[in-house]
């Protein structure tokens, strides 16, 4: 069950065998049917071991829509206009609510549409090599490429939900609460 609007919700990633990853507080924006919206303000701190990173813009996150596991494999952002991207997805496992935290195992793989427009996928190297040495299951391996393929598309046409829907959502941003 989803929380109401304005509540604050920590994203909470690791990485296979609960390896520590991106943590950030967020607050909850909304549902529509492409999932649960996460509003993040500019000078939102993020962290995960060796690293902090400071949202330099409004984003918001994406969380996919329940259903079945298959195509849930993922936690998008989308970044305004002055960002320094528009859309990063993670390919993760499907994410999961524990109360108001959102967590999930990011499986390396990432799929960004920089802001001439490009389409990339990123870190395949990270995902080759950890996928021999964390020994990845073979079925984690196929869901993964799976979801990446899929994301990668649908980033790639401007389907939805990568087809301008989060620019309303990121004008919500300003009037959330502050948590």
């Amino acid at each position: 069950m989803t929380p109401p609007p304005g509540t604050p919700v920590r994203i909470v990633m690791s990485k296979w065998g609960d390896r520590p990853h991106w943590e950030l507080g967020t607050t909850y924006l909304g549902s529509d049917e492409h999932g649960d919206w996460l509003g993040i303000r500019p000078g939102t701190v993020m962290t995960r071991p060796g690293m902090t990173y400071v949202a330099p813009t409004r984003q918001v996150g994406l969380i996919p829509a329940a259903g079945p596991d298959e195509g849930r494999g993922w936690l998008a952002t989308f970044h305004d206009v002055d960002g320094p991207l528009q859309v990063y997805v993670d390919v993760t496992t499907p994410p999961v609510w524990d109360g108001t935290v959102v967590r999930a195992v990011d499986l390396d793989l990432d799929v960004v549409r920089g802001n001439t427009g490009r389409v990339w996928v990123d870190d395949e190297d990270e995902f080759a090599d950890h996928r021999i040495r964390f020994r990845y299951p073979d079925d984690l391996v196929a869901a993964a490429m799976a979801s990446c393929d899929r994301v990668h598309a649908a980033v790639a046409a401007g389907a939805a939900p990568y087809h301008g829907v989060a620019a309303s959502w990121i004008a919500r941003v300003d009037d959330m609460p502050l948590g």
